[in-house]
């Protein structure tokens, strides 16, 4: 059982909410999560004082996005140490959520410490922590460039339009995003922004998390029913579709929130630039292609029974996989820290994550 902290004011400060916290110091102190399967009806947090309580904040989605994901688990492997049993928890928490690889780079970079003293452990966990929103802010600023050079005639008073899917913003890492970083820092610049967001069936991480996020920040934001998408993609409303991913494949294949894959379809069709914005950690150049990333299934009441309300026939067969993977060759390019991957590629991919930050 997660222990609560009393619900603070209803307001998170976006971008960069205290999403996550290390409160303490290496021996006694503890986890801070802001539990977001509560937004945005209630603003409260979870203090993670032991292994158990960080694996299920991250299995039932309180801390999710794979950037978060990794520095959650980064400072549960202090929790860990502080508890005699580094290994085994380390191992523990790589069970939590098996198609967000930076779960797993973010503990072995913990497995890696030496020596592996509790102050060690929480500066390396730290160091993951702030190393994710610095991270953000680059992908963010190449994001931003490349968007411009797709569109280097916009009057400098039209808005600039995106369409996302789930939540690849603040409330997803360390930092103000990738998928809304250029979301961010075209409006800090005092370029007009429009967002559409798709609710992202089942968990309505759109409705729930982005659109929270985005007009708390002042920015201009829709939210559509996953199957608008189309229409509005039609319609000529959007100038680009961005996304987050949860594992990048060697070749460029990116699995992300199910419901991404047809907007890539949709988007080639309708000739709109996809982008995937994700740092170098969310690759994992293991997996040759998309096909040999591990899937995760959710609970069948996640669509039968969302949020306490059945919508379904009790005994009806579900199938809910929570990702799914575009193929490269649909994507426009996908934005690093280090810079822009184009084409999508096996072979970009390993010249530009082999460049120097």
């Amino acid at each position: 059982m997660l222990t609560m902290t009393e619900s603070e004011n209803n307001s998170v400060p976006i971008p960069g909410p205290r999403n996550i916290e290390w409160v303490g110091d290496a021996r006694t102190g503890h986890l801070r999560l802001l539990d977001q399967t509560v937004l945005p009806n209630e603003v409260t947090y979870l203090d993670c004082k032991d292994v158990q309580s960080v694996w299920d904040a991250i299995k039932q989605l309180s801390v999710r996005g794979a950037p978060a994901i990794g520095v959650a688990a980064a400072f549960g492997c202090v929790i860990g140490a502080q508890q005699d049993s580094f290994d085994a928890s380390a191992d523990h928490l790589a069970t939590s959520r098996p198609t967000a690889v930076n779960l797993f780079w973010a503990i072995d970079r913990m497995k890696n410490v030496q020596p592996r003293t509790l102050d060690a452990l929480l500066a390396e966990a730290k160091t993951i922590h702030a190393e994710d929103a610095a991270m953000c802010q680059r992908i963010g600023e190449h994001a931003l460039a490349f968007i411009q050079t797709l569109k280097p005639q916009a009057p400098s008073h039209k808005p600039l339009s995106f369409l996302t899917h789930c939540n690849a913003g603040a409330l997803a890492t360390g930092g103000i995003g990738t998928a809304t970083s250029p979301m961010y820092l075209a409006h800090q610049l005092g370029q007009p922004v429009r967002v559409f967001a798709d609710e992202t069936r089942p968990l309505l991480q759109g409705a729930r998390l982005t659109a929270f996020e985005l007009a708390a920040s002042g920015i201009d934001v829709t939210l559509i029913c996953d199957g608008m998408a189309g229409q509005v993609l039609r319609e000529g409303k959007v100038d680009v579709v961005i996304t987050g991913a949860d594992r990048i494949a060697a070749n460029g294949d990116a699995a992300n929130k199910i419901g991404t894959y047809p907007l890539a379809v949709m988007a080639k069709y309708h000739g709109i630039p996809f982008l995937v914005a994700a740092p170098s950690s969310t690759f994992d150049m293991s997996t040759a292609t998309g096909d040999a990333i591990p899937i995760e299934q959710r609970a069948s009441e996640e669509i039968t029974k969302g949020f306490g309300t059945r919508t379904a026939p009790p005994d009806v067969k579900t199938y809910s996989p929570a990702f799914d993977v575009t193929p490269a060759e649909l994507i426009t390019a996908i934005i690093t820290e280090r810079g822009p991957i184009q084409p999508v590629d096996a072979d970009q991919v390993s010249r530009v994550l082999s460049s120097a930050q």
